[in-house]
């Protein structure tokens, strides 16, 4: 199923570790409904901007894998709201700060980048329909900060 012209609802509920696992990835109506918008608002712009094909490295996660890998089951990837991407090519800081500045979001973090390290961490991205926050974090070290920080 196409869900934007780029990214299909495949490439964002594929998991490795829950094929490992044999955990069934399984998103609701809801929740495909919702990684549309998230393809159609995140993802496509920054295809179309950088002109490189990439998948996200993750996107929806259902509670048990969610909780397999140590995240909050507040984590906005449950609810099929959030993809943790990486560009080839492209900075995950240079990333972060071109969704920081075009794109409407709910929730941007640049994850365990390293300054001088461009490759280093990936970058975190939500988007709902109504009431973005437009929050910017950086986490490292155990500790959220606010806005980018490479």
């Amino acid at each position: 199923m196409q869900l934007s012209e780029h990214f299909s609802l495949a490439d964002l509920v594929k998991s490795d570790v829950a094929n490992r696992l044999k955990i069934k990835n399984i998103p609701n109506e809801k929740e495909i409904n919702c990684l549309g918008q998230v393809a159609k608002n995140i993802l496509e712009p920054i295809w179309s901007h950088f002109k490189v094909s990439f998948v996200p490295s993750s996107g929806y996660r259902c509670l048990k894998l969610n909780r397999v890998l140590k995240s909050k089951d507040t984590s906005q990837h449950i609810k099929g709201e959030a993809v943790d991407i990486e560009v080839p090519g492209i900075s995950n800081f240079d990333l972060a700060e071109w969704i920081y500045k075009n794109l409407d979001f709910d929730q941007l973090i640049l994850e365990f980048y390293k300054p001088g390290e461009p490759t280093s961490g990936w970058v975190h991205c939500s988007y709902i329909d109504r009431g973005r926050r437009q929050e910017v974090l950086t986490y490292s070290d155990q500790t959220y900060s606010n806005g980018l920080i490479g």
